[in-house]
C-alpha cells in the first residue's frame, strides 16, 4: 500500500500500538498517551455513529484549542466523517454562513459559545446533535464525555480510506465569501510526510502548538508530529509568557508561530529569565519575517528559524534554517528574501494571465502542483475550476522563480498596486520600511488616486511617536525607487490581523475609504 492509499486514522491507530505509552498531547493539566488518544478517538467516532452519523457526514467544531478538538479531528480521521472547522473569532453571521455551507449533522462546541449556538438552534438547519465541551452543558445539548462514554472502544463499524475527504477548512474570505477547501486523507498524509521530512521530526520531539487548530497551518504541524509518533504541547491560545514557560518546563524542541508572535516573545519582559536551549527549530509562516526581527531573534534565541509558505489549498515552499543568514553575502540575502524552495514532491511555476509558463526572474502568478493539493472547493464548482485549471493550483500570489529555483513572493494578485502604469509590489515596500529602526510593524496598500489611478499608502506602528511621515518618506527614498515611495502615511497602534497572523488589508482599505485612519 502506497502513501497515497492510506487514511489519517491509520496513523492514530499505529501510534496507539507502537507508541502506546509515549505522550501524544499535553495541554495545561491534561495529558494523553498515544494509546489513550487512539482509544478516545475510536470511542468518540463510535458514539457519533450511534447517533446516526455515517461515512462522509460533516461534523463542525466551534472551539478554541483543546484536547477535545484534536479528539474530534481524530474521530473523523478514523471513521471517514468530515471535520469542518469554524473560526470562533468570526461574527455570528459569518459563522452562520460556514455552518450552513458545511451542512453538518453534528456540532461540537465549547460552552463559552453556548449563547451563539442557542440562537443557531432556532434556525432550521441540518444539525441533529449539539455536543458541548466543558462545564455547564446546556439542557438542549449533550456533554462531549457522554458521547465518548457511549462509544465502543473498538471504534466505528467503518473506517476512512485514502480517497475520502478528511476536512473542510474555510479560507479567510477577504475577497468574498469563505470557501471550504476539501482536503483529502491522502493529501493530508502527503502534507504531514513532507513537513515531517523537512523539519526532521522524530518521536522524541516535543512540538509547541499555539496557532489555532482550525487553521490548516497548525493542523499540518500536528499531523506531521504525530506522523512520527512525537508529542504535541497544545496551548489554548497564544500568550507570550505562557509560551516561554512551556518551552522551558516541557523542554520544547519545535515551535510554530507567526512572525508577530515571535516579536511578542522577544518583547516579553520575562524573556531573559527563561531557558530556551531545548529549541532546535521555530517554524514561522503566514507572513514574511522582517529582517530586523530576524536578526534580533537569531541573536537572542539562536539559529533556529525556518520559513514555510503555503495556503489552505496546498503546501508550497520551505526556507531551511541554514539559509537564514542575514549577515551573509548578496546570494545569502537573495535566498533569505525568498520563500525558499518547493517542498519535496511539489512543483511550482509562475504563469502569465493566459496561463503560459514564465521564465527565470519573470513575475507572474505562482502555481503549485503536488499531492498536498486540495480536492476543490465545497459547493463551489466554478471557483474549483478556476483555481485548479490545467491541473495546477493557482494561488493568487504574484512571484518569480530565480535561477536557483527559489520562489520570491512579490504580492497577492489582488494587492498589486498599479500606479501610473507601473506595478508596485507591497512586500518590497514593506521590507524597505521595516528596516527603519522606529518602525515596529508596517503594511502597504494601494489607495485610489485621481492622477495615478492608485498610489502607495503605508500604515505603520511606531516604536517612537516622534517618527513622522517625512521621516518615512526620506527613509523610503534611500531604499526603493521614487515611484514606490508611500505618498500617504498613516500611524496606528496596531495592524488588524486575520487569525492566521496575516495583515487584514481589506480592513485597512475600508478604513482609508471611511477616513478613519489617523495620518
Amino acid at each position: 500500500m502506497g502513501i497515497e492509499d492510506r487514511s489519517l486514522g491509520e496513523t492514530i491507530e499505529n501510534n496507539g500500538r507502537w507508541y502506546a505509552n509515549r505522550p501524544a498531547i499535553v495541554a495545561e493539566d491534561r495529558s494523553l498517551t498515544h494509546g489513550q488518544f487512539a482509544d478516545r478517538c475510536r470511542a468518540l467516532a463510535s458514539g457519533l455513529v450511534r447517533r446516526g452519523l455515517r461515512h462522509q457526514d460533516r461534523v463542525c467544531v466551534l472551539s478554541q484549542n483543546s484536547v477535545e478538538y484534536l479528539e474530534a479531528f481524530g474521530a473523523a480521521e478514523i471513521s471517514g466523517m468530515v471535520l469542518a472547522t469554524v473560526n470562533y473569532r468570526l461574527a455570528p453571521p459569518e459563522m452562520d454562513y460556514i455552518i450552513s455551507d458545511a451542512s453538518p449533522r453534528a456540532l461540537i462546541f465549547e460552552t463559552a459559545y453556548a449563547d451563539y449556538v442557542e440562537t443557531l438552534r432556532q434556525k432550521r438547519g441540518t444539525i441533529d446533535h449539539f455536543i458541548a465541551i466543558g462545564p455547564d452543558c446546556p439542557g438542549w445539548a449533550e456533554p462531549f464525555e457522554s458521547v465518548m462514554a457511549d462509544g465502543d472502544a473498538g471504534g466505528p463499524p467503518f473506517r476512512a480510506s485514502g480517497d475520502d475527504i478528511a476536512y473542510l477548512i474555510y479560507t479567510s474570505g477577504t475577497t468574498g465569501r469563505p470557501k471550504g477547501c476539501m482536503l483529502g486523507h491522502s493529501n493530508q498524509i502527503g502534507s504531514a510526510h513532507m513537513t515531517a521530512l523537512h523539519m526532521a521530526l522524530g518521536c522524541e520531539d516535543r512540538t509547541l502548538l499555539v496557532m489555532p487548530v482550525y487553521h490548516v497551518g497548525a493542523k499540518n504541524i500536528q499531523l506531521a508530529q504525530h506522523w512520527v509518533g512525537g508529542a504535541i504541547h497544545l496551548e489554548r491560545a497564544f500568550r507570550a509568557d505562557a509560551a516561554l514557560k512551556a518551552i522551558e518546563a516541557q523542554r520544547i524542541t519545535v515551535g510554530h508561530m507567526a512572525p508577530t508572535m515571535i516579536q511578542m516573545l522577544l518583547e516579553e519582559t520575562s524573556f531573559d529569565n527563561h531557558d530556551l536551549s531545548s529549541l532546535r527549530m521555530i517554524l514561522y509562516s503566514a507572513a514574511p519575517m522582517p529582517l530586523p526581527l530576524l536578526r534580533e531573534g537569531l541573536r537572542r534565541i539562536g539559529p533556529v528559524f525556518a520559513q514555510i509558505y503555503g495556503q489552505t489549498e496546498a503546501l508550497g515552499t520551505i526556507l531551511p534554517i541554514d539559509l537564514h543568514r542575514p549577515e551573509g553575502d548578496a546570494n545569502d540575502l537573495r535566498r533569505l528574501s525568498s520563500l525558499g524552495h518547493p517542498y519535496a514532491g511539489v512543483r511550482m511555476r509562475c504563469v502569465d494571465d493566459d496561463g503560459n509558463a514564465l521564465g527565470t526572474g519573470e513575475a507572474g502568478e505562482i502555481c503549485v502542483q503536488g499531492q498536498s493539493m486540495m480536492r476543490g472547493y465545497w459547493n463551489n464548482s466554478a471557483a474549483t475550476i478556476e483555481a485548479l485549471r490545467g491541473g495546477w493550483l493557482h494561488t493568487g500570489d504574484i512571484g518569480m522563480i530565480d535561477h536557483e529555483g527559489y520562489v520570491h513572493l512579490l504580492d497577492r494578485k489582488k494587492d498589486v498596486i498599479i500606479s501610473g502604469g507601473e506595478n508596485i509590489y507591497s512586500r518590497e515596500v514593506e521590507s524597505a520600511l521595516a528596516e527603519h529602526p522606529q518602525v515596529a510593524d508596517v503594511a502597504v496598500i494601494g489607495v485610489p488616486d485621481e492622477k495615478w489611478g492608485e498610489t502607495v499608502a503605508a500604515v505603520i506602528v511606531r516604536r517612537d511617536p516622534a517618527l513622522t511621515a517625512e521621516d518615512v518618506t526620506a527613509h523610503s527614498r534611500q531604499h526603493i525607487a521614487g515611484y514606490k515611495t508611500p505618498r500617504r502615511v498613516f500611524f496606528v497602534n496596531e495592524l488588524p490581523r486575520l487569525p492566521s497572523g496575516k495583515v487584514n488589508k481589506l480592513a485597512l482599505r475600508e478604513q482609508v475609504e471611511a477616513g478613519t485612519l489617523p495620518g
